[in-house]
């Protein structure tokens, strides 16, 4: 890889942990806005490295508001809606109608699910957060054609992830890159399916765990406190598995700002 692009990916991979760390802050109540001046719209332009974190962190970014922990944060919701503009859906594979031939496409139509459920659970919560001035700041948010809405207008992918639960390994995987989604407010096939698979998902972060893989780990956990918040049986006890990972965990922002999720669900985050 030349230089030039090692170089640029270091300083997109540096600013989805800043904003990470800043949500994290948020979190816990640290203070301080998700998205601090000059990385939001109103006080110049944003970094384009700034609006790619905020599309890669997705629903996370409004993670402090939808757990209750903070108030409406104008910021966060602007840029946000600004990476939406910059990045928007349209720009990404759409999710695959038929099944995949090859592995090639099967891993290319996974990748296009995933970028869709995540689009959709940010554009809920940005239509919920935005109220009318939605329809504005996020053009394309209703499909017209089909009439395919949702809560709020969000469109919504037509199944849930695959590969089918039983190949709990792979399923459990695709549900670590939906872990966005484990949060108040948001509800669908993907949490169906969470609900069906409570033990695809604790083994899933147990052998994550065990292949130290942290923050897969984290990611299927958070899935299994949303469970728990959700008045679920669980097959393993939430909280020493929070423990583990936050001891041996990679000490990344992102994996933090999964485990910080976690906890709030467990302790009563909005609901």
């Amino acid at each position: 890889m030349p230089t030039a692009d090692l170089a640029l990916r270091d300083e997109y991979a540096a600013a989805v942990e800043r904003l990470a760390g800043h949500t994290l802050d948020a979190l816990r109540g640290a203070g301080g806005a998700v998205a601090p001046a000059p990385a939001f719209p109103g006080t110049g332009p944003v970094p384009r490295p700034v609006l790619a974190a905020a599309r890669v962190l997705g629903p996370d970014v409004l993670a402090p508001q939808a757990l209750g922990v903070t108030g409406p944060d104008e910021q966060a919701v602007l840029l946000l809606a600004e990476a939406h503009r910059a990045f928007p859906p349209s720009a990404f594979p759409a999710p695959a109608t038929t099944p995949p031939s090859s592995p090639d496409e099967e891993r290319a139509a996974g990748a296009a699910l995933v970028t869709a459920w995540r689009d959709w659970g940010t554009a809920v919560l940005l239509a919920r957060a935005l109220g009318p001035a939605a329809d504005a700041l996020l053009p394309g948010a209703t499909d017209e054609d089909t009439g395919a809405d949702t809560d709020l207008g969000a469109p919504r992918p037509g199944h849930a992830p695959h590969p089918e639960p039983y190949a709990w390994q792979a399923w459990s995987v695709r549900m670590a890159q939906l872990s966005a989604l484990a949060l108040p407010g948001l509800d669908g096939p993907v949490h169906d399916a969470a609900r069906e698979h409570s033990l695809a998902l604790a083994r899933g972060a147990v052998r994550s765990l065990l292949r130290c893989d942290h923050r897969v780990a984290a990611r299927l956990t958070r899935w299994l406190a949303w469970l728990a918040a959700d008045g679920r049986e669980l097959p393993l006890e939430v909280e020493p598995m929070l423990e583990r990972i936050r001891a041996v965990g990679d000490g990344s922002a992102r994996t933090a700002l999964e485990l910080a999720v976690a906890e709030r669900l467990l302790t009563g985050g909005a609901s």
